[in-house]
């Protein structure tokens, strides 16, 4: 559950932290999201960033325009007025293969939970993921949540790399990687779609709130999508049936 009620905390020079939870719950999670696309959509004075986390909200503010003080009386007006109706989430389907050489963990995984690997497959993409967060590296959503089953813990050792388009898992949640990185999350499969795409018109494709759903695809209609360099991998806008 969250806390009773948010703190806000100095954060650095020019920042400060609003934190809804110490650990993650779905309710402090959507009211972060909540209060980053309120101050996103009408920016407090002196406002320059709005970050959400997992459970929390950084706010960043032009020292030379606004003071610490001020912009915390601004945002506790904030947090104590009637939250306006969030908007309809974007929903998207993405198709992804697994197992083989990019899901090599995902029998670990199966032996983990408790599960077979088919059943893991089906139960994933039957899942609707929503974007609890993004970051690690610029556009990579945290995915969640998860059934219970899923609550595994990190490797105890990394990864050395992981490519781009990876679809790990731990704690319930999934990532999928948006750069090549080390990583201790357990490699399940991949995807052609990229979350961030400095070359396109929209650099960062997903955002907090969104929700996705895996469709399973052939190793080979993956890597047919990687070759066509779009980096939206085969992703469609909507569930499919």
């Amino acid at each position: 559950m969250p806390d009773a009620a948010p703190e806000i905390l100095p954060l650095g020079l020019h920042g400060l932290l609003v934190r809804f939870a110490t650990r993650y719950c779905e309710v402090a999670n959507r009211a972060a999201q909540a209060l980053a696309a309120q101050l996103a959509a009408t920016p407090l004075p002196g406002q320059i960033e709005v970050a959400p986390g997992l459970g929390s909200v950084l706010l960043r503010f032009d020292r030379r325009a606004t003071t610490r003080a001020a912009v915390r009386t601004a945002l506790q007006d904030r947090l104590n007025a009637p939250a306006p109706p969030a908007p309809a989430p974007r929903r998207w389907t993405v198709p992804a293969c697994f197992g083989g050489a990019t899901g090599a963990q995902l029998a670990e995984v199966a032996y983990l939970t408790g599960r077979r690997e088919s059943d893991l497959i089906s139960e994933l993409c039957a899942t609707e993921l929503r974007v609890l967060a993004l970051g690690f590296a610029p556009g990579q959503p945290y995915l969640g949540t998860l059934p219970a089953h899923w609550d595994i813990p990190r490797q105890t050792a990394l990864t050395p790399t992981v490519a781009p388009g990876t679809i790990t898992t731990a704690i319930r949640q999934i990532v999928l990687f948006a750069q090549s990185s080390p990583t201790g999350w357990r490699a399940l499969g991949r995807c052609a779609l990229r979350p961030f795409a400095p070359e396109a018109a929209t650099p960062i494709l997903l955002r907090p709130g969104d929700l996705l759903r895996f469709t399973p695809a052939s190793a080979e209609e993956i890597s047919a999508l990687e070759a066509n360099g779009d980096p939206m991998g085969g992703a469609v806008q909507g569930f499919s049936k």
